[in-house]
């Protein structure tokens, strides 16, 4: 996107908010399936599956509907109200949660909280976006800093900053793509032969049986780690000079498997198609649905496979919950904040946050 406030999508393309809550429900379904990865190897091929692609999916998206244009004093209002705020009033909500859950605590914004950081990495690729555009092949320049950054020991998780350059690339394509309209060059949106839909189903089920198979080696590998783009290579036990190209490979990965679900997802307008607009409520509220069960061990050893499958509907359940308009009105104060009060300009922090691709808003 080239413009600084393009209109406001009066032909808003239902594929984009389909692909957003789509892409929100294997967020829910990845952190509901984490405590069963113990017990079970079934659980552990799916969360695999699921972490090799759903946030690179989210940066992607978001990538999309971001700007590059110069920063003026409205969008940098609106990067405070849209992510800086909601970040500093869910990580004091969850040191509060964790103090009565626990009895301990420890309050240090730089360290996010669980799903928190991507908060942070949305506000710091928003940061960066008008930068990195002025140069020359922008993704590749983004794709070298991604592999280069996991070299260094000295980036870490603190304010997100090893996730934010680790996932830089999957941002800097999605708004490359916006910028060049290579989604509509393509015919992405257009129908898709019978042939490509089962191809794509073909690829993320052939990738969920390799998880499976295999899944002894990827423990041992700490594969999983690996999709969090947030150690060095050092600390995920690989030193060796080659390391770079394990993650060159985790994101062509993630590209495939992105590809293959992007062709899965319905073009047409659906019964959940508006759900997408708000997914930033169920990425920030998810957790505290999630945290209870998680912590009282009633998702551990549930074997056979079929006890855990509910699972699974659950995190659609509780998706299409969080983000009903009930649960909106409730939680808007503290997901989307109006805090005109907090600028010499009243107007820049008076206008509605509209979330979209997780946090991303389309004409940020």
């Amino acid at each position: 996107m080239t413009d600084a406030t393009p209109p406001e999508a009066p032909t808003r393309v239902p594929f984009w908010d389909n692909a957003r809550f789509a892409a929100i429900v294997l967020v829910v379904l990845g952190h509901a399936i984490q405590r069963l990865t113990y017990d079970s190897d079934a659980a552990e091929a799916l969360y695999l599956l699921v972490y090799a692609f759903h946030m690179p999916l989210f940066a992607l998206v978001a990538g999309y509907f971001s700007s590059s244009a110069e920063p003026t004093r409205r969008r940098m209002a609106r990067l405070f109200t849209d992510l800086i705020a909601p970040y500093l009033i869910f990580e004091t909500l969850w040191t509060i949660t964790q103090f009565l859950v626990t009895g301990r605590t420890n309050l240090d914004p730089a360290q996010p909280s669980w799903t928190l950081w991507f908060l942070l990495a949305l506000a710091l690729f928003r940061l960066v976006l008008p930068y990195l555009a002025l140069l020359r092949g922008p993704v590749v320049w983004a794709l070298a800093i991604s592999i280069v950054a996991g070299y260094l020991p000295s980036i870490d998780s603190t304010f997100s900053v090893s996730r934010f350059l680790g996932l830089l690339p999957f941002f800097t394509l999605g708004w490359w793509l916006r910028e060049h309209d290579a989604v509509a060059r393509a015919g992405l949106l257009d129908a898709r032969p019978a042939w490509l839909r089962i191809a794509a189903a073909a690829v993320l089920a052939t990738a969920g049986v390799l998880a499976f198979v295999f899944v002894d080696t990827w423990r041992e590998v700490r594969l999983g780690t690996w999709f969090f783009f947030v150690d060095a290579y050092v600390d995920l036990d690989a030193p060796q000079w080659w390391a770079g190209g394990v993650r060159l490979a985790i994101i062509a990965l993630a590209l495939v498997l992105m590809a293959a679900f992007l062709l899965l997802v319905p073009r047409r307008q659906t019964r959940w198609t508006h759900l997408g607009r708000y997914t930033m409520y169920v990425y920030l509220l998810h957790t505290f649905v999630l945290y209870p069960f998680r912590q009282s061990g009633v998702l551990r050893g549930l074997e056979p496979m079929w006890l855990w499958i509910p699972v699974v509907a659950a995190s659609v359940v509780i998706a299409v919950a969080l983000s009903s308009r009930p649960v909106r009105r409730l939680a808007r104060p503290l997901v989307e904040p109006r805090m005109p009060w907090l600028f010499r300009e009243r107007a820049l922090g008076a206008g509605r946050a509209a979330a979209a691709s997780g946090s991303a808003r389309q004409d940020s």
